[in-house]
């Protein structure tokens, strides 16, 4: 049963009922549902269905090809090249009496090896010979979200401009969350949802663990710190098996993990010790594009300033709880209400908030009003008047209002106190003074039960709750 993906099974659909042949690119971050997506569509049912080898060499890559085609039912001699693989894909797909020749190649990126020239062969086969029919749909798919947009989707050579379509597969809502949840007959309410998803996230892989009978805090510490955790190991291999040389990546996320707000290049550099180097800003831009860290505007500042961000929910509780756990298989039980849990409550929260952006905007109203998306951190400066703030979230509207949203967890209605409200009244005056808007701005509180009314509260503008998050698309 697919949960959500109703666009990319729409895209999905669509190629397989039409009159033309079809080129499509799936891509996404480990874990995040893939080939279960294209598998399910199609009913587990292709004329050709390959999956690329995680450590193989060229020549196991080639044996693993040949098998799958004798699997199609065509047996071929051992095959020395990729040119020497599509041709006996050719004859397979000449011999099918299937009206759509449905062609789905896996774990591309893992077949690339060097000096192979897979994506050549593929380019010949594509432009050569399947476009020119009108009965093939081919999907080719690969966790290396850097590699399948540099090689196939963004493409500058033969493949330029060739996909008919592309499906980039992202992380579940909490709407989803809720809907697989549901689906499987699980009692969780939507607090404990919430919870599951600041450890792990909407990677769906991930919420196939959960079970039945068991509280969120025993479903965590069975998948993560039992014995027999099944995901116990689940770190080691998250980055290896999207990065070739995974060291310097997780030199980069470890680095950013330390700092809430996020890191500007230079700070990154300072920070980790990497030296300035073009090999460092591809590597940004792939940990971006596989999703594991954001760049972002920094209100008031230029796009060469932006900062990164890692955002990544179970890299982040790796580095707090997992990294150096004690063999304790009641780790997260034992860890409840502590300052460190509470710490990164807070934290996790605003990720969440951050991942749900329109549905924010839904609640606000302001979702066809064109806004920018930002966050600002500015030191004192006394000569100006500015105190010193961090706004993690500010969305600026063309409207020329600006909503300075402070997002608050809490077990029950949140309480704004004197306190808190003079910090927001500061943070107000900071971003006035340090950017020079013009704009109105906006205290909105995002929390999870709403706001206790008092004298402090009618100072908020705008109130999003929990529930608000969870609103579908």
């Amino acid at each position: 049963m697919i949960i959500g993906r109703k666009r990319e099974s729409q895209i999905l659909n669509s190629a397989l009922q039409d009159n033309r042949s079809h080129f499509i690119a799936v891509y996404g971050r480990r874990r995040i549902g893939k080939t279960f997506l294209v598998r399910e569509t199609f009913g587990y049912r292709f004329t050709f269905q390959h999956a690329g080898m995680a450590d193989g060499g060229m020549r196991d890559q080639l044996e693993a090809f040949r098998i799958s085609l004798k699997d199609a039912g065509l047996s071929v001699p051992r095959l020395h090249s990729w040119s020497e693989a599509f041709e006996g894909l050719k004859d397979l797909v000449r011999n099918s009496t299937e009206k759509r020749k449905t062609i789905f190649i896996d774990e591309l990126s893992w077949m690339d090896t060097p000096k192979s020239r897979l994506v050549p062969e593929l380019e010949h086969f594509w432009n050569s010979w399947a476009s020119a029919r009108q009965d093939i749909v081919l999907i080719v798919c690969a966790s290396a979200t850097s590699w399948m947009l540099s090689e196939i989707v963004h493409n500058k050579g033969g493949l330029y401009n060739r996909l008919t379509d592309q499906i980039h597969l992202y992380p579940f809502t909490l709407s989803e969350c809720e809907e697989y949840v549901k689906s499987g007959n699980l009692a969780f309410n939507r607090s404990q949802i919430m919870q599951y998803y600041m450890v792990f996230g909407g990677v769906p892989f991930y919420w196939t663990f959960i079970r039945k009978g068991l509280s969120i805090i025993q479903n965590i510490d069975g998948i993560l710190f039992s014995k027999d955790a099944p995901l116990k190991e689940e770190f080691k291999y998250l980055y290896a098996s999207i990065f070739k040389k995974p060291a310097v990546y997780l030199k980069i996320v470890e680095t950013l993990g330390k700092k809430k707000v996020g890191m500007t290049r230079d700070e990154l550099i300072h920070a980790s010790g990497l030296p300035n180097s073009g090999d460092l800003t591809r590597k940004l831009e792939e940990l971006e594009s596989c999703g594991f860290i954001r760049r972002y505007k920094a209100f008031g500042h230029s796009r060469k300033d932006s900062v990164y961000q890692l955002i990544d929910f179970f890299t982040l509780f790796h580095y707090k709880f997992l990294a150096d756990a004690p063999n304790d298989e009641k780790n997260w039980a034992n860890q409840i209400n502590t300052p460190l849990a509470n710490t990164w409550t807070g934290l996790a929260f605003e990720r969440v908030c951050m991942e749900h952006i329109p549905q924010i905007k839904r609640k606000l109203g302001i979702s066809g009003i064109l806004s920018d998306v930002s966050s600002l951190y500015c030191r004192s400066n006394p000569e100006k008047g500015i105190a010193g703030s961090q706004i993690d979230l500010l969305i600026a509207r063309k409207d020329q209002v600006i909503n300075l949203c402070e997002m608050k967890y809490s077990n029950v209605e949140y309480t704004l106190t004197e306190t808190e409200d003079r910090k927001i009244k500061k943070r107000i005056n900071d971003l006035i003074l340090y950017s020079g808007t013009k704009s109105a701005v906006f205290p909105t509180l995002i929390t999870t039960y709403g706001l206790v009314e008092n004298s402090y509260s009618g100072n908020i503008q705008s109130i999003v709750t929990m529930d608000d998050l969870f609103v579908p698309d």
